[in-house]
């Protein structure tokens, strides 16, 4: 018992001490901070209720197909299949879709396929002449498809990857590219604390081009005689990825038969905002039940999403071996409003 004893007061010390190390290396007092500068924002949403529910601090833990968005890595733990969707209303009238799955494929490791998908309602397309409308309507789409692969190189160590294609559309003018996403997962010796890294992102930047840009115009308006109009292009500038660098711990409080409680702590740092702190607990009961919240974006001005809470379930359908699992969050936005997640999984 008193070793326990000693071992939660050192994690706990070690959790107090972080966030002060943390904020020393973080300095958002800079004037210029890129925000707004990235294309495909939309690669930025959290994929999944758990990690949404802890705050985003989800880049040391393991978990099934959702994992191929915090960290490949930590797809590893995967056992046999597993399958997660998730479809939300997102902020502004849009709606988030994401699906994932998830196979051991001994000796390779892991393989996982993911697909993100982030739809506009249609709106009337307006000009100058007709602000009211034309009688057209528009629309937007954010895709992403990616394909991933993790593998446990030791039983303390993990390597995972993933290759995407990305593509963005408003009404018939597209920007596509694509890019990688690279992770590691390592238990510590230290009471198997859990140290997660992640590069996500990385890949070239993309441009809009379709017949949406193709114009008429006269190249010499003052001359009679020329020729009045010809076909040209609006040239569209290139724009980067939303390249962002993780790093955190991970690991449990409390680890017994019967009830577990992790926390998690992330640092981030994005290409396109200032750094910021991400932390998160999640309480189980018997790996039944699970309570999760947390709190996004420490440390960073101005920014909306913060605190979170979510409930999880996992149950096992008739006496088999095969597990539902049920996740939920509520995300608040502040400004913005909120962000209520759902999702439903299979483990086979």
């Amino acid at each position: 018992m008193g070793k326990k004893i000693m071992k939660m007061k050192q994690i706990i010390l070690t959790l107090l001490c972080l966030p002060v190390i943390l904020s020393a290396q973080i300095d958002n007092t800079q004037t210029i901070t890129k925000t707004g500068t990235s294309i495909a924002q939309f690669l930025k949403i959290s994929a999944d209720p758990r990690g949404a529910a802890m705050g985003n601090a989800f880049v040391a833990m393991n978990g099934g197909p959702n994992s191929m968005f915090w960290n490949p890595s930590g797809m590893a733990s995967v056992h046999g299949i597993e399958v997660d969707f998730v479809s939300h209303d997102w902020l502004v009238d849009m709606r988030y879709t994401y699906l994932g799955l998830a196979i051991n494929a001994r000796p390779f490791g892991v393989l996982g396929l993911a697909i993100t998908n982030l739809s506009v309602p249609d709106d009337l397309v307006r000009t100058v002449e007709k602000p009211e409308g034309t009688g057209e309507l528009f629309n937007a789409q954010g895709l992403a498809v990616n394909i991933s692969l993790a593998r446990s190189l030791t039983d303390r160590f993990s390597l995972g990857g993933s290759i995407k294609y990305i593509s963005e559309r408003i009404w018939h003018s597209k920007a596509t590219s694509w890019a990688v996403d690279v992770g590691a997962l390592f238990i510590m010796p230290i009471y198997d604390l859990r140290l997660g890294a992640c590069i996500s992102n990385y890949g070239n930047d993309m441009s809009m081009d379709g017949r949406d840009l193709k114009i008429s115009v006269d190249p010499d308006p003052d001359n009679i005689g020329n020729v009045s109009l010809i076909n040209a292009l609006y040239e569209t500038d290139s724009y980067p990825l939303p390249l962002n660098f993780r790093i955190g711990i991970s690991g449990e409080l409390i680890d017994t038969e019967k009830q577990r409680f992790t926390f998690g702590i992330d640092a981030i740092h994005p290409n396109d905002n200032t750094e910021a702190v991400n932390s998160g607990v999640e309480y189980a009961i018997n790996e039944m039940f699970f309570i999760r919240g947390g709190y996004a974006n420490l440390f960073r001005e101005e920014a909306e999403e913060n605190y979170s809470v979510g409930l999880g379930l996992n149950y096992r359908i008739w006496q088999s071996s095969s597990i539902l699992k049920i996740d939920y969050s509520f995300t608040n936005f502040n400004r913005l409003g909120e962000v209520q997640r759902l999702s439903f999984g299979f483990k086979f």
